[in-house]
């Protein structure tokens, strides 16, 4: 305000003096008018400058030199724009610090404004819904997902519970399931929280299948035992037919303890360490033990099959060789329970153009329907369970290979049609695989 009044009194200083040196006496009043004028101008000419400058958006760093009181109102202005710029680029650093922690949330997250439209929605919500970030913004949630239990569930308005639904891209081979729930926030709107259980609810649907495929498997072979004992107690047998009913009952008693044998093998495979890379085995001694075993389980079966084992690399494996012969024996002697009298099962390993190593059972059998291969490795999952009962099988050995294959960092591949056969093969990483170690010379004495 000092300013301005030294301004306006100079102003009129000014005009006096101009008025008293061209017109004398008679000037003075009309140099004062002149110099009141004057102030005014400047003072307009200055409010100018300042409304442009607002108008212009106010940039903090063009601010116009004006002076005066004026000067010191743009100066304060300028302060506060200042302090206000910090202010929004704080926030907004906070801002996509917040957005950029709900992009990487492995849950999907989508803003919703108080019509259900959509604000926002990180890219695992787009994958999970088939959304598109931009092309989406602002189209109604109901529109773009139309499952019937997430418009029943979005239209109820109650929202204290999940709802599951399927995913886009669900198959009966491949089945999505998603969870979503809605929490509402401020103004109205609502955040939509999902995520992805296929696999909780796989595994669930598996807990179930195996509680009641052990009951069942137990059961079975129990009851027959209980049975042929309380006849043995009851009845006086001739020697033979006692004979018989014991034969049948060691029989049951042997299918459940192999049962048992093979959960506890699963159990051991979950629950210990991984296998080292210290215990080396040779290929042609796991071929040989296989062979062995797979000739004598074809005789015992009473097939004539054709087994063709071809001779392996000169190669050594690292790992548990205890659990590689457990898998590579499990395909086997599935290929040979599956196979008729008249088929043909070709085992053999060979080493791949990548430095890999397979191990690969072919075999000649009714074959395995498409959708039932990504299914196999499922504890107690069988295709056609009357004939696997029939081969003696307990449902539990592809389950242990996954489980070896996986924990020797190698790969299941299934191949088969129905009628055509089918090839089971495990292919190791070429870092579990060196050069077999040539055999002792004899020492010849001199």
């Amino acid at each position: 305000m000092i300013g301005r009044a030294v301004t306006f009194v100079a102003c009129l200083v000014a005009g006096a003096f101009i008025g008293l040196f061209a017109a004398g006496d008679a000037g003075l009043t009309v140099g004062l008018g002149l110099g009141c004028l004057a102030w005014f101008l400047l003072e307009t000419l200055r409010a100018a400058r300042v409304l442009r400058w607002l108008r212009r958006g106010g940039d903090a760093a063009n601010v116009p030199d004006v002076g005066g009181a004026w000067g010191e109102a743009l100066d304060r202005t300028r302060r506060a724009l200042r302090l206000r710029e910090r202010e929004t680029a704080e926030a907004r650093k906070r801002l996509e610090d917040f957005l950029s922690a709900l992009q990487a949330s492995p849950s999907g997250v989508i803003l919703l404004d108080a019509d259900g439209r959509i604000e926002w929605c990180n890219q695992t919500a787009s994958d999970q819904f088939g959304l598109d970030a931009q092309r989406d913004h602002l189209q109604h949630i109901a529109h773009l997902v139309r499952d019937p239990s997430f418009t029943a569930y979005f239209q109820g308005r109650s929202y204290a519970q999940e709802v599951v639904i399927t995913g886009p891209g669900s198959t009966a081979l491949r089945p999505v399931k998603l969870s979503a729930q809605m929490h509402p926030y401020g103004g109205g709107r609502h955040l939509l929280l999902s995520r992805d259980i296929t696999a909780v609810e796989q595994a669930e649907i598996m807990r179930r299948d195996f509680v009641a495929n052990v009951s069942h498997e137990i059961r079975t072979p129990l009851t027959v035992l209980t049975g042929f004992i309380e006849t043995l107690q009851s009845l006086d047998l001739p020697a033979d037919e006692r004979g018989r009913y014991l034969e049948l009952m060691a029989k049951q008693a042997q299918r459940m303890q192999t049962l048992v044998s093979d959960l506890l093998t699963l159990s051991r495979l979950e629950g210990s360490p991984l296998p080292g890379a210290g215990e080396w085995t040779p290929l042609a001694m796991l071929m040989a033990q296989c062979e062995q075993e797979a000739r004598a389980l074809s005789v015992l079966l009473g097939r004539s099959q054709s087994l063709h084992f071809a001779p392996p690399p000169p190669v050594e494996l690292a790992g548990s060789s205890t659990e590689l012969m457990s898998a590579i024996s499990n395909l086997v002697s599935n290929a040979i329970r599956y196979t008729p009298s008249s088929g043909t099962v070709h085992v053999q390993w060979r080493q791949l153009g990548d430095g890999r190593l397979e191990f690969s059972v072919r075999d000649t059998g009714p074959g395995i329907a498409i959708e039932h291969i990504p299914r196999l490795t499922e504890r107690f999952y069988r295709v056609d369970r009357s004939r696997s009962r029939e081969t003696g099988g307990t449902g539990l050995g592809l389950a242990i290979v996954k489980h070896v294959v996986q924990r020797h960092g190698a790969e299941l591949r299934v191949e088969s049609a129905l009628g055509t056969g089918s090839t089971f093969a495990i292919v190791f990483p070429s870092a579990r695989l060196r050069p077999a170690a040539a055999p002792a010379q004899a020492s010849i004495a001199a």
